[in-house]
């Protein structure tokens, strides 16, 4: 059986069956084009993101009679409803390896649909990146070293915790490429640097103003280094993989 989950839920649980799923394309990439009067061709002005996308699910939903169908309708309303003020985690059983960061957009039109066999569409605003489920592994290091492998086209933003303590300076880099650099001051046995955040903090206090560096660490495609100077015992790395 086909299915989609979303906020911990999944469709099966309300005997949703997918009819297809429909993803709008690749998403947009925010750049503006600045016509300059004498010269051949527009100027890219990038903003450097990728708006978001809409992934929209058709599903069917049989029961007995109308009064079944009505009260399994407001429970799918319920599940989906809940929580439309942030992103949730979903998945489905198109795309097994990876999963998206979405929220419930538009309106259902499932009243005006009872009569016309219980098929409806669900449709969600997702973040533009799909992310995969082996980029969520902890990427762990017993020394002050650690090689990972970015295996898509995509840069990811990790998230990186490091076990010491004192002044502690954090390398990356890329390969053929040079070392980016970020220094972090007053290490209280450890320090969390997570990229998409972009925070620093330890447990839930930040941090930021204790580290110095450009940005935020990143992970090209390819590989890339990750090294530690100072009193250091221990690297873990979320890499965090995505693509479109």
């Amino acid at each position: 059986m086909t299915y989609f989950t979303y906020n911990g839920r999944s469709s099966a649980d309300f005997g949703l069956h997918i009819e297809k799923k429909d993803v709008f394309s690749a998403p947009e990439y925010d750049a503006e084009f600045i016509s300059i009067p004498g010269r051949s061709g527009d100027i890219i002005n990038p903003n450097r993101r990728f708006a978001n996308i809409k992934v929209t699910y058709t599903v069917f939903l049989a029961r007995k009679n109308i009064a079944a169908l009505a009260a399994v309708l407001r429970d799918i309303k319920g599940w989906l409803y809940s929580e439309p003020d942030r992103y949730h985690e979903i998945t489905d059983s198109y795309d097994a390896e990876y999963f998206r960061y979405g929220v419930i957009s538009g309106n259902l039109d499932i009243e005006e649909q009872l009569n016309k066999v219980g098929c409806f569409t669900v449709t969600f605003n997702c973040k533009p990146y799909k992310y995969s489920f082996a980029g969520q592994k902890v990427l762990a290091s017993g020394t002050r070293r650690l090689s990972v492998t970015n295996p898509t086209a995509f840069t990811s933003k990790p998230y990186i915790k490091i076990y010491g303590g004192g002044t502690v300076r954090l390398m990356i880099q890329p390969e053929g490429e040079g070392t980016n650099l970020w220094t972090i001051s007053e290490v209280d046995e450890t320090i969390e640097i997570d990229s998409e955040l972009m925070n620093c903090f330890k447990d839930t206090t930040l941090k930021n103003d204790t580290v110095t560096g450009e940005g935020f660490p990143v992970l090209k495609p390819g590989t890339t280094t990750i090294a530690c100077a100072g009193n250091v015992q221990r690297i873990e790395v979320i890499p965090r993989w995505c693509c479109l």
